[in-house]
């Protein structure tokens, strides 16, 4: 596989008649230089103060931003302003940030969003922060944040698919919320083990079902509204496919069940989320009749 022909060929979404206008304007804000600006990597990821911009410019930043949404990952304030994004995706943070030390460690975040995780790992002191996203949104998302921020996280429009193949291995990767994406979740898995150095560790969160059984769900078109749901397993099988991935040393962090609390709708996110995809009579329920979302968070190593 050929990945800088294909990162060319990634890279001419920039004159896509429905991303044109989101990277015309990032050139505009890109035009407001400012250094040495406060970061806090606290729930809100936070870079400067309203009172490091101008009226006009803060005007440009809000703009850009709005032109941005929907902002799923967050949350953000750039300057002042609140980018209150549909996930408050600091929970998930907080949850498996006790488990990692990511300090001089070359580090991968698979299907990394708009970088809401990888800027907070800046705080580790990693030495090296890749982002794997097709998405251009989420790239421009990303963009219009580091400017300011000034980080070297490299930002690569691929998915997990092609990290074997990427021109170095990592010593740790998170992979979040994209393994019921995947039809063939043995296979990314171990898309994962060809991406890591000796002894390198994963992290991954997953949709889960209750039970005891090496057995999984597969919903008929849709799972909570969503289409791309292909398998949602028990612990048992999510172990099971670790092991046959080449995986070992697997660990349970935890489980939990989404509340409104951590997705939920808001002026920056889509018209529709959490209490949307719950059957309005029983939120133990999916509107399409399954078990509503309960995700399972795992860490494990490479076997060699």
């Amino acid at each position: 596989m050929d990945l800088e022909k294909l990162k060319q060929k990634k890279n001419e979404c920039r004159s896509w008649k429905n991303v044109l206008p989101w990277y015309n304007q990032l050139l505009k804000v890109f035009k407001i230089e400012k250094e040495n600006l406060e970061v806090s990597y606290g729930d809100w990821f936070s870079i400067g103060k309203r009172e490091d911009l101008s009226e006009e410019e803060f005007a440009l930043v809000e703009e850009t931003a709005k032109k941005l949404i929907p902002w799923r990952k967050g949350p953000f304030k750039i300057f002042g302003l609140e980018i209150d994004s549909e996930w408050q995706s600091n929970i998930k943070y907080n949850l498996i940030r006790p488990y990692f030390n990511l300090k001089d460690k070359v580090v991968a975040d698979i299907g990394c969003n708009n970088g809401y995780y990888m800027f907070r790992m800046l705080e580790d002191k990693p030495k090296r922060l890749v982002g794997f996203d097709p998405s251009a949104l989420t790239l421009h998302q990303f963009e219009f944040v580091n400017h300011f921020v000034k980080s070297d996280i490299i930002y690569e429009m691929l998915g997990v698919e092609h990290l074997e193949y990427y021109n170095h291995k990592f010593d740790f990767i998170f992979m979040l919320g994209v393994l019921y994406h995947r039809a063939d979740p043995v296979g990314t898995l171990k898309s994962l083990a060809k991406g890591l150095n000796s002894k390198g560790e994963i992290i991954i969160d997953t949709f889960m079902i209750d039970g005891e059984q090496e057995i999984c769900l597969t919903p008929n078109k849709r799972y909570s509204k969503i289409p791309n749901i292909y398998f949602i397993p028990t612990i048992p099988a999510l172990k099971n496919w670790l092991s046959r991935a080449g995986f070992e040393d697997i660990e349970v962090i935890a489980t939990t069940t989404t509340t409104s609390e951590e997705q939920r709708k808001t002026a920056w996110s889509f018209e529709q989320s959490l209490e949307d995809f719950l059957d309005p009579n029983d939120k133990n329920k999916t509107v399409e009749g399954y078990p509503a979302p309960k995700r399972v968070y795992m860490k494990a190593k490479k076997i060699q």
